[in-house]
């Protein structure tokens, strides 16, 4: 489709535009951003952004796309474009529109180290408090979410043969996975169990006798400056460390994507040297 690209009506379609974005609340740099993204659409398809159709718009990303933007300035057009369809009143124009996907950073998640670890045990085993301890050495053994393990009930625990299993449940409460204790997250477990003074179904309580909250948890790990998160990252970090496949580490975490057990590989340059050597190397 081709139409005249007035600049006075363009320039009146921009000015509309920004009224608009600021009567939604928009800043003055998103609102700059926006129509700056609308003139330079307008430029490039020499028509009248107001006659833009969704074949227009995607022709236009493309274009960035050949020209070598990056994900984040195309999505930022895309956005720009689709609240200007929204002020047009016809957003869903833009619905199938196909644009390069925005790279996720991959960042590797905070951990403990091995001293780091046995320092955090060696202080909460001082302090004495069974409940304490076996809530931590459950989080960093076997790596569960802290409202996993809030959740857990008594008969979640589960002895097969010489071998100790937790049941981790979903928000439904059915059974999510089955994770093997470590002798040492067993032990503790066990310990706590048969000193526990009330007789109640659920696994981890508080104070009063209720079931413990995540607030409460977090709250009890501040004080060895630790976040549950942060046991639960150091627990799947140490198992990559070792060499277990990332399959197995997601299933053990409850990941329900692969790609978020990557983000615990070891990038080290000199890794990737030896793994290059120890297959090639005659």
């Amino acid at each position: 489709m081709e139409a005249k690209n007035d600049p006075s009506s363009k320039k009146s379609t921009v000015h509309a535009f920004s009224i608009w974005l600021t009567n939604q609340g928009k800043s003055e740099s998103t609102i700059k951003t926006y129509t700056g993204v609308l003139s330079q659409f307008s430029d490039w398809s020499k028509m009248e952004v107001n006659q833009a159709e969704a074949e227009d718009v995607q022709a236009y990303l493309d274009y960035l796309d050949y020209s070598n933007k990056s994900a984040g300035t195309i999505e930022k057009h895309f956005i720009a474009l689709s609240m200007f369809f929204k002020y047009l009143g016809s957003p869903q124009l833009l619905a199938n529109i196909e644009r390069k996907e925005k790279e996720q950073k991959k960042e590797v998640p905070d951990t403990l180290n091995v001293l780091e670890q046995a320092a955090l045990l060696k202080e909460i085993e001082r302090d004495g408090n069974l409940r304490n301890i076996a809530i931590v050495y459950t989080l960093l053994h076997t790596g569960i979410r802290v409202s996993e393990l809030c959740d857990l009930n008594c008969n979640d625990i589960i002895a097969e043969k010489d071998r100790i299993y937790i049941s981790v449940r979903n928000s439904s409460g059915e059974i999510d996975r089955v994770v093997p204790l470590s002798s040492d997250a067993a032990m503790h477990l066990e310990n706590y169990q048969n000193n526990k003074k009330e007789e109640t179904g659920v696994l981890f309580i508080s104070s009063y006798n209720q079931r413990i909250t995540p607030r409460s948890v977090q709250y009890m790990l501040k004080k060895y400056d630790v976040h549950p998160h942060k046991l639960r990252h150091t627990f799947c970090k140490q198992l990559v460390d070792k060499g277990v496949n990332l399959q197995t580490v997601s299933q053990l975490a409850g990941h329900k994507d692969l790609n978020i057990a990557k983000r615990y590989l070891n990038e080290d340059k000199s890794c990737l040297d030896d793994a290059i050597d120890m297959a090639f190397s005659k």
